[in-house]
């Protein structure tokens, strides 16, 4: 069976099938998707995916409310970049003050990604992890050489972590075992398998978490965590979600083709055994929630 974990008032995981396999097992928990919200304006977005969030896009706080008011989101996933060094290098202080500011104004659970760069992760996380104590939110991303200060940070903030690892069963399974060392409840431990798209790498990601769930539900307890993947940003990298038709007239439109990228490669990983989706286009995660419901009603 797979851990069951809590982000905030949601609860994911729990099944004892493979995905969708309802009249096999349970799957107490629905997958979850979580809209994707940076703290700065996205610098990679094309036109068809920023249309829906106008000139929220330019606030985070208003581009975040804008998901949960307009769109719905029961669940945001907040990506740090501006704290980077290659990007803003804003301080812990300006990054504290926004995520303060986000819990006083949004009522939904929260996702909080750091930036990437392990340095500046390891001094901000850390805060922002401790003025949210006892929220239960989400926080990541841990790596095989960049866990300690992570972990011992949930823990004592009574928060769960992302464990990323890069397309291998082996290094997934041993960042738990490190993670659980250190004291990381396994219930607390989300898997990140770091997946790739449609056209870019998703047969071995799809084929990597399959191997995964197989050997959790054999009793792996190592293995035996949800998985999030990171959807909408994979789908959006591909040059097929975001060339525009004038550049690529055969492809055709580049509004319904992005769209489409983003809804194939985030249904196909639940077909996988994605437990959390972080997606972006607010059309794209309706069409996957339709169906979500039409499987798991």
């Amino acid at each position: 069976m797979i851990f069951e974990t809590i982000i905030g008032s949601i609860k994911v995981g729990g099944e004892s099938v493979l995905p969708f396999l309802i009249q096999e097992g349970k799957v107490p928990n629905k997958p979850v998707i979580a809209f994707e919200v940076w703290d700065m304006p996205p610098y990679d977005f094309p036109q068809s995916l920023s249309e829906p969030f106008g000139n929220a896009l330019n606030n985070p706080l208003d581009w975040a409310l804008k998901c949960v008011n307009d769109y719905g989101a029961k669940l945001l996933c907040i990506k740090l970049q501006s704290i980077n060094p290659d990007t803003l290098d804003k301080n812990s202080k300006e990054a504290v003050k926004f995520i303060n500011n986000l819990i006083k104004a949004v009522d939904v659970p929260l996702i909080i990604q750091g930036s990437g760069n392990k340095e500046k992760d390891n001094l901000v996380l850390p805060e922002i992890a401790s003025i949210a104590k006892g929220k239960k939110y989400l926080i990541g991303s841990a790596t095989q050489d960049n866990y300690k200060i992570l972990a011992k940070t949930c823990i004592d903030n009574n928060h769960s972590i992302i464990a990323e690892s890069p397309i291998d069963i082996n290094i997934a399974k041993q960042l738990n075992i490190l993670l659980s060392d250190a004291g990381v409840e396994p219930s607390r431990i989300v898997i990140n398998p770091t997946v790739g798209s449609l056209g870019y790498g998703l047969e071995y990601a799809y084929s990597i978490m399959e191997r995964a769930r197989l050997a959790a539900l054999a009793g792996d307890t190592m293995l035996a965590q949800s998985f999030i993947c990171f959807a909408g940003q994979e789908a959006w990298r591909a040059k097929e979600a975001k060339a525009k038709m004038s550049e690529m007239p055969a492809w055709g439109d580049e509004k319904k083709r992005g769209l489409l990228w983003e809804i194939i490669t985030a249904i196909s990983f639940l077909q996988s055994g994605a437990d959390i989706l972080v997606m972006r286009h607010p059309k794209a995660i309706k069409a996957v929630e339709n169906y979500l419901n039409d499987l798991l009603p």
